[in-house]
């Protein structure tokens, strides 16, 4: 069955589901438990055929990655003499071959002079640039917010960003009166790195077996380790010893609305959506757990129109008031107290990617098993820089999870 297929079958499973829910709602408007599971069987029809569809765009997306030409055709004059831009040192395929053969332990002498190139203070090695490229793909795979968010690269040291903390304004004026001075006001958030890291053991067999694609297993492992946390701090981080997140007490969104009971209503929806200032809204993306989403398709508009609606056109997502959505584990719970919704530009959150993902072989420790470790860590941090750009919508009532 193709995507285009499918995405039709999810739509009129989802007219299914709706029409069963208008019909079955009670003067209250709520569902009988005999009603309510078999919703729940149909909305989670849905669920699965979306994420089917994910999957088989993932797949697609792959086979043109692999398809793609390997080399670049020769389109100048034989002769003319072409400027090879310098190739960084991690660039080199010395350079890749010295680091997997000292991952794998191989030649080890041979090897010292081309990786003393990304040697750092700690003992690890630089990855090659190459390796690295597939580690932030596939962390942004695994990650849902890092492609939502602006990401630079820094050296060392903390990264200052100038923000105006206020603007100035024109004023009317009389023939002849002098001009008012009224000056922008700066400030500065500084960007740290904090570590995040994790360990790896491989038997000594996979290491010596040349079938097995080393390279690939890595990046997936760190990808899946490292992405996780690297999300969960995105979103809720406290700032304390990793990045802050959006949905943090301090340091995170601003609130937009709290909603008038301890369900979310349209009216709560279109509060926390105008309370986004316009030019903001134009690029806007809902964040949200995908039990809020559960609740929000049983929501409905002031014309009786449900404001989820399933996407029937490849490349364009599902909506929520006609916004974009990504959904995360990390996000809250539509719990009482807590910050359920995140909507806003989300360009306006930095993430710092210190140059350089390490990665250090640990021979003797793992050795009684046969097997090899390995440290794998980056350093990273995230904040909000423009607060007004990203609002939260608040569930009424007192909190009692842990902060």
């Amino acid at each position: 069955m193709t995507i285009q297929e499918l995405r039709e079958k999810r739509a009129k499973a989802w007219d299914t589901a709706r029409d069963f829910l208008d019909s079955k709602r009670n003067a209250s408007g709520l569902l009988s438990e005999e009603d309510g599971k078999t919703y729940d069987a149909m909305e989670q029809q849905i669920v699965d055929l979306g994420k089917e569809i994910d999957r088989l765009e993932r797949q697609e997306k792959l086979a043109r990655e692999m398809s793609a030409a390997t080399t670049t055709p020769v389109v100048t004059t034989p002769g003319t003499h072409i400027d090879t831009p310098e190739t960084p040192s991690t660039a080199t395929a010395e350079y890749s071959k010295a680091f997997w053969n000292n991952v794998r332990n191989r030649n080890f002498a041979d090897v010292r002079n081309a990786l003393q190139i990304g040697e750092d203070t700690e003992g690890g090695y630089l990855v090659p640039d190459e390796f690295e490229k597939k580690l932030i793909a596939a962390l942004e795979e695994e990650n849902v917010f890092r492609p939502l968010a602006t990401r630079i690269q820094t050296a060392h040291g903390d990264r200052k960003i100038p923000v105006i903390t206020q603007k100035g304004e024109a004023v009317w004026m009389e023939e002849e009166e002098a001009y008012s001075l009224s000056d922008d006001a700066f400030g500065q958030i500084a960007l740290s790195a904090y570590k995040v890291g994790t360990a790896i053991k491989i038997s000594e067999e996979l290491l010596n077996d040349s079938v097995f694609d080393l390279p690939s297993y890595i990046a997936k492992e760190f990808a899946r380790r490292i992405g996780t946390k690297e999300e969960e701090a995105f979103l809720i981080g406290d700032g304390k010893g990793k990045p802050t997140g959006i949905f943090a007490a301090t340091g995170g969104a601003e609130n937009g609305a709290t909603t008038a009971g301890t369900a979310i209503t349209f009216d709560d929806m279109i509060e926390l959506f105008y309370s986004l200032k316009s030019p903001y809204r134009k690029k806007a993306v809902w964040v949200l757990n995908e039990q809020t989403v559960k609740a929000l398709r049983k929501v409905k508009d002031s014309n009786g129109q449900y404001i989820w609606q399933p996407s029937v056109t490849t490349g364009v997502p599902d909506t929520i008031l006609n916004r974009p959505y990504v959904t995360s584990v990390y996000a809250p719970t539509p719990d009482a107290g807590s910050k359920a919704i995140a909507f806003g530009d989300f360009s306006y959150y930095w993430i710092a990617d210190r140059q350089g993902r390490s990665l250090k072989r640990l021979n003797e420790l793992f050795a009684m098993n046969g097997q090899i470790g390995f440290l794998a860590s980056q350093r990273v941090d995230g904040k909000l820089i423009l607060p007004e750009a990203v609002k939260t919508l608040t569930i009424k009532g007192t909190s009692t999870a842990k902060v």
